[in-house]
């Protein structure tokens, strides 16, 4: 047998090369199976984030239904004062979801501005529409009136957005 000074080192090369291919596998492996894991968990992250913001608007919705707002303040209030601390509080929690845009689709959004919108367009054409010597109680009446009278948009949003929730998750 010739013996030559490299022989170790090309018996421990022989004999490492498999352990360094299964080391190399099993650090591919694991990088992959953590890419999957941080993908699952962002996916899961962005659909809790998404069922939360369907939760607020909704909730913003259900508290700008008529019904809602005529039980709201003080009932020694006049039309006037009611009307203009209803429309602040209706802003004022809308400025607070106005994020939530970023999980809902550009139509959902869409509706939920508009029934905003018409729900402060009721109230001051209903305040322009009462006479000066008007309670705070007619004012309420003819409010709810005026809404029933009208297509009901905050419940159709909502029962958009829950149709849109299934079909997103």
């Amino acid at each position: 047998m010739i013996e030559s000074p490299y022989f170790p080192y090309a018996f421990a090369l022989v004999i490492a090369i498999p352990f360094l291919i299964y080391a190399r596998q099993f650090v591919y492996s694991y990088i992959k199976f953590k890419n999957q894991e941080l993908n699952f968990m962002t996916v899961k992250g962005q659909s809790e984030q998404r069922i939360h913001a369907y939760e607020r608007i909704t909730l913003f919705l259900e508290r700008i239904k008529p019904a809602n707002l005529v039980s709201k303040f003080d009932e020694d209030l006049e039309a006037h004062e009611f009307l203009f601390l209803t429309e602040k509080t209706i802003n004022e929690e809308f400025d607070y979801n106005a994020s939530q845009q970023l999980y809902l689709t550009k139509n959902s959004w869409t509706k939920v501005v508009n029934s905003k919108s018409s729900i402060l367009h009721l109230l001051h054409k209903t305040y322009e529409n009462l006479s000066n010597e008007s309670t705070l109680q007619d004012f309420k009446t003819v409010f709810l009136m005026n809404y029933m009278n009208e297509q009901d948009y905050i419940s159709s949003c909502i029962e958009d957005l829950r149709k849109e929730n299934l079909i997103i998750n």
